[in-house]
């Protein structure tokens, strides 16, 4: 039993092992195949412009670009960081540099739309490239200005301001940002304090070269002097120069009077900056504000021109009130009554799948809707306006001419008497009423009228459809609308509200129709078959004329081929006694010649027979023609007669 046991063991172990090795050999070509895929994919890696990765990119651009822009500078001015933090300063800056070699690869490898389809040979988006001007802008910032380091010495960053150059990508990247973005009047926003804080920054780091120029301490404008330990300090230092450029660029706040020309000159240039920022700062925030209300007016109707028409008319305060609590309630729950006129902008398409995601399912839930066409709910679902009442209003009343239908999507609707306080049922979310109103169906008791009253018990959202929308869709859907009418007719006889001897003359009066239509079918075969048969009769005729013709014409024909037959084997018998007796006498020879001579005359004897025989065929022939004549006369006659008889039955 144990030597059972371990020969199983073994056996197991080989088995594992066997499978083991089959499965690493399945995968070794998998990963082989996975490598040279990859492989391939980066020779082709082609980058379209509106995927993800490519504006993930241009943001990643965004840091380099900004580090240039605010560092080169800072360097320049502060020199004391600068030889402080050399080495960190250097790796940054080679650091984004490769960040510029890698976005210039990515420019040769960016496809391109040419007439709506996305170009993706290598070759053409190359020259592309290189025929615009961004690559030229992308050289020239990737120009190796660091070797000036050499003659200039390590600590002049600004041999690297060709970096600038790029800047243009960072605007790209914004743009993309501000059109993405759910909220794009906070972005500008935070794009103009982006802008005015890197204005700020240069003006603060001019300031400081500046003083350093004039002479720290020099006089009360300039920054004070670094040997007193409360300004010798470097973050000491760029914060006060940064409070002192906004001081000037936003004229807010007293400065010290400039003393000398160069303050005076850089005091004047900082006031044109600042009257350009301010108009730049003013000018966003309106157009901010501005966009506001407008999405606003957009969104909910000008309450301010109801209020003032309202005081204009000397409307009750209680009607007033009534208006304002509903504009109210739009605001605060954020309700939107005019989604066609935000969406109008939209390509038909956009519009559709928009409205099929929000409304279709309500849509869907109306029985009369049901197991209809997808493309008949997808035009429906453009035509649905949604509406909202307050607690209290009368959504529709008994005996109204109904011309629309509703939908409820949030609310509580009651079936209410004559009186307004009985209730008979309580409609909710996805319930729908008025859908028979608009499908004019004959023998309805109520003639397309509200059979019942229904209020708004709370503040309601409703969908309407109207029947003139309807009516419109379905003359490109007739076997939509013959269900939607019989589901009506369904509907109407449960409710006993069908007229059955309306629909018993109707279909009485569709049976004569199609009685009647039968007859004239009837009548138009009858004369089709008469015609066939006419047809079919004077063919036969003269299929048996022309058969009796020709059998005129043959009878002649076999005397004359057996009197010519003969003839020619008389001849060739004659011609080989002649060669037979060439060889004999004079004597027999004469006789044979008188022979021939009576030969002769029999033989012309019997062509003159034969000339008499053709003579009489040719008589029979003429007489063949006569009667045919006389029988094509007899068979125009004859279809004559059966042309007046059709017509006789047609007039009859």
């Amino acid at each position: 039993m144990n030597m059972n046991r371990w020969t199983r063991l073994f056996t197991w172990q080989r088995m594992n092992k066997n499978g083991e090795e089959e499965e690493n050999k399945e995968q070794e070509p998998k990963e082989k195949k996975k490598d040279e895929t990859t492989k391939l994919n980066w020779k082709e890696w082609i980058i379209d412009p509106s995927e993800e990765f490519y504006y993930t990119w241009l943001q990643i651009m965004i840091l380099p670009i900004c580090y240039n822009w605010v560092i080169i500078i800072f360097r320049t001015c502060f020199y004391a960081i600068e030889e402080k933090f050399v080495a960190t300063w250097l790796t940054l800056d080679y650091i984004c540099d490769l960040f510029y070699v890698l976005d210039t690869v990515i420019g040769f490898r960016t496809a391109f739309l040419e007439q709506g389809i996305l170009v993706r040979d290598l070759s053409l988006l190359k020259k592309r490239y290189m025929r615009s001007s961004r690559f030229k802008w992308d050289i020239a910032s990737l120009l190796p200005t660091d070797l000036l380091y050499l003659n200039l010495g390590i600590h002049t960053p600004l041999v690297r301001v060709n970096r600038f150059l790029r800047t243009g990508r960072m605007n790209e990247a914004l743009d993309r940002m501000e059109t993405r973005t759910s909220y794009p009047n906070t972005f500008r926003v935070a794009k103009l304090m982006l802008y005015i804080f890197v204005l700020i920054h240069w003006n603060a780091c001019v300031y400081f070269s500046l003083s350093n120029y004039i002479g720290f301490g020099a006089d009360p404008w300039v920054y004070p002097n670094i040997s007193d330990p409360d300004f010798a300090a470097t973050r000491r230092q760029y914060f006060y120069c940064f409070w002192f450029s906004t001081l000037i660029l936003t004229t807010v706040g007293d400065t010290p009077p400039p003393e000398r020309e160069e303050e005076y000159l850089f005091l004047v240039a900082d006031m044109l900056i600042a009257v350009l920022v301010f108009a730049s700062v003013v000018g966003s925030m309106g157009d901010v504000i501005s966009s506001l209300r407008d999405r606003d007016n957009v969104f909910f109707p000008n309450h301010e021109l109801v209020k003032g028409y309202l005081r204009s008319r000397r409307i009750s305060k209680e009607l007033q009130k009534r208006v304002n609590d509903w504009y109210q309630h739009l605001h605060i729950n954020k309700k939107i009554t005019r989604e066609n006129e935000i969406l109008q902008h939209l390509p038909t398409t956009l519009q559709t799948a928009i409205a099929v995601s929000v409304h279709l399912p309500t849509l869907s839930k109306v029985t009369i809707f049901q197991n209809c066409e997808t493309s008949l709910l997808e035009q429906l679902v453009l035509k649905l306006t949604p509406q909202v009442y307050s607690p209290g209003e009368y959504v529709c009343k008994k005996g109204d001419v109904g011309h629309e239908m509703y939908i409820i999507k949030e609310g509580k609707l009651a079936v209410v008497a004559d009186d307004g306080v009985t209730q008979f049922a309580v409609l909710g979310e996805g319930n729908f009423f008025g859908e028979i109103s608009i499908l004019n169906i004959k023998g309805n008791k109520s003639g397309n009228r509200r059979t019942a009253n229904i209020r708004s018990i709370g503040y309601s959202d409703l969908f309407s459809l109207s029947k003139e929308d309807l009516t419109e869709t379905l003359l490109e859907y007739p076997a939509a609308k013959r269900l939607l009418e019989e589901k009506g007719h369904q509907i109407l006889t449960k409710m006993g509200m069908l007229e059955e001897t309306d629909e018993r003359e109707g279909e009485v009066e569709k049976t004569e129709d199609k009685v009647k239509r039968l007859e004239a079918s009837l009548e138009a075969l009858q004369t089709k078959l008469a015609r066939l048969i006419a047809e079919l009769e004077s063919t036969a005729r003269k299929m048996m004329q022309r058969v009796e013709q020709l059998e005129l014409q043959t009878e002649g024909w076999e005397g004359i081929v057996a009197e010519g037959a003969q003839g020619e084997i008389e001849e060739r018998e004659k011609v080989k006694e002649r060669e037979i007796g060439d060889g004999k006498g004079e004597g027999e020879v004469e006789g044979e010649g008188e022979k021939e001579d009576e030969e002769e005359t029999v033989v012309e004897g019997e062509r003159g027979e034969g000339d008499g025989g053709e003579e009489s065929l040719g008589e029979k022939e003429k007489n063949a023609g006569v009667n045919d004549k006389s029988e094509k006369e007899k068979e125009e006659k004859g279809e004559e007669q059966i042309k007046t008889e059709t017509k006789d039955q047609k007039r009859d």
